[in-house]
């Protein structure tokens, strides 16, 4: 079967988010199917400038074609006009233009697909939000799959979000509350549809795929004396963390929740706590210079691991998610998570795998904070919770049986 992959933007450094999502899906059926991903030339997603070229690529194991995009971002600008348009009545033709002006913006990708659906037996959009699925997915809404990734939020209230529904026709939601509030929000007349979310079995239990060769990291390790290789040392040895700490993964900015994080946790510290904050992946904000503060910086897949399993906390502090992959690699190896209530999301696998904890506001970020590092039993109970979770309802088999059931229903 041959597949097609629509996303904003893709590559084997963008960790985290739907574009990490679809990667990893796009891998797994590329093992048995002809998988290419249509996607832009940005990797940065404030600005969508073009920064990988133009063309056919290969990564690992995925073709992937880039088309440029027409114009830049200006995020201040594309600010105050989103802050217009969710206040204000406003036309279609306005709703338009902000999905124009919010980007990334590329006609080349979309007359391509005009142009060349036919040669795919299904297409795959992922993300409901941006241009090339709103303008997309109604080239050929039968034989396409939507993976909308969505939650509520400002944007998805914009009328023209009921066409973008109305077209879809298979759905591969990320969870039961996605599904819940999209099918209770939007008119859709699906002829299939699946709560998938992704499979997450990270490195230490995932056997390499055909593409990929053992890395000498790997190899490195097992050399290692032996107070080197329990769990998370080499992380916790070259970022030069002794004790207890909270890990947060994923894009470091005010509307992930991190502003937010650091004041709770500057009033945890204010309060006598001993514990740091660590911090990994893509800085748009500014982290205060505080030795309690520490910044790992982007990390390889490996790596990501390691600050897992080191970590004696994960901290997922994003008001907004439709599954979050931090939290649940977190459970997969063994590590209690620390959610913000806000997000129905977290409060569920929270619940559902008694995994974690959650929080509402500053004080109650504090308490769970003192009673998580607290108590090495609840740690336990909960990391051997959070594996079990993991393992009955997101393994990768069982994601792709789901993901065959909808590639089914659309090709038959």
């Amino acid at each position: 079967m041959k597949i097609a992959f629509v996303v904003q933007r893709y590559g084997a450094e963008i960790l985290g988010g739907s574009e990490y999502h679809c990667r990893l899906i796009a891998e797994r059926l590329a093992v048995r199917h002809d998988v290419e991903v249509l996607t832009t030339c940005a990797r940065d997603y404030i600005t969508w400038q073009n920064e990988y070229p133009e063309g056919t690529d290969r990564i690992r194991g995925v073709t992937v074609r880039r088309f440029a995009n027409a114009r830049t971002r200006d995020i201040d600008s594309f600010n105050r006009y989103s802050d217009w348009i969710f206040n204000h009545d406003h036309s279609r033709a306005d709703e338009l233009r902000w999905i124009e002006e919010q980007g990334p913006w590329s006609p080349a990708l979309l007359e391509f697909l005009q142009k060349r659906h036919r040669d795919y037996d299904a297409v795959i959009f992922f993300t409901y939000l941006y241009a090339p699925t709103v303008h997309g997915l109604g080239i050929d809404p039968s034989r396409s799959i939507l993976v909308p990734t969505a939650h509520d939020e400002p944007a998805i209230h914009l009328g023209i979000f009921r066409e973008v529904f109305g077209h879809a026709r298979a759905v591969a939601f990320n969870t039961d509350s996605e599904r819940n509030f999209l099918k209770t929000t939007f008119p859709m007349r699906l002829v299939a549809e699946e709560t998938v979310g992704c499979g997450v079995d990270l490195l230490q239990d995932e056997p390499l795929l055909p593409q990929e060769e053992p890395e000498d990291e790997e190899e490195a390790h097992k050399a290692l004396p032996p107070h080197l290789r329990v769990r998370g040392a080499m992380f916790r040895r070259r970022h030069r963390l002794d004790g207890q700490f909270l890990l947060y993964g994923g894009r470091i900015d005010a509307g992930k929740g991190c502003e937010e994080l650091i004041e709770y946790f500057t009033s945890y510290k204010e309060q006598g706590g001993e514990a740091e904050l660590a911090l990994m992946g893509v800085k748009l904000m500014q982290l205060p210079e505080v030795p309690w503060v520490r910044f790992a910086g982007l990390l390889s897949e490996r790596e990501r691991l390691q600050a897992l399993e080191a970590a004696t906390v994960v901290v997922v502090p994003s008001p907004f998610e439709s599954l979050s992959l931090l939290a649940l690699e977190a459970m997969a190896v063994g590590t209690p998570v620390l959610c913000n209530a806000r997000a129905e999301v977290l409060v569920d696998h929270c619940l559902k795998g008694n995994a974690g904890l959650f929080y509402q506001d500053r004080d109650e970020f504090i308490e769970c904070t003192r009673l998580l590092l607290g108590d090495d039993r609840l740690r336990e109970r909960m990391g051997r919770n959070g594996k079990e979770y993991v393992r009955r309802h997101y393994r990768w088999d069982v994601i792709m049986q789901k993901y065959d059931r909808l590639l089914t229903a659309v090709t038959r």
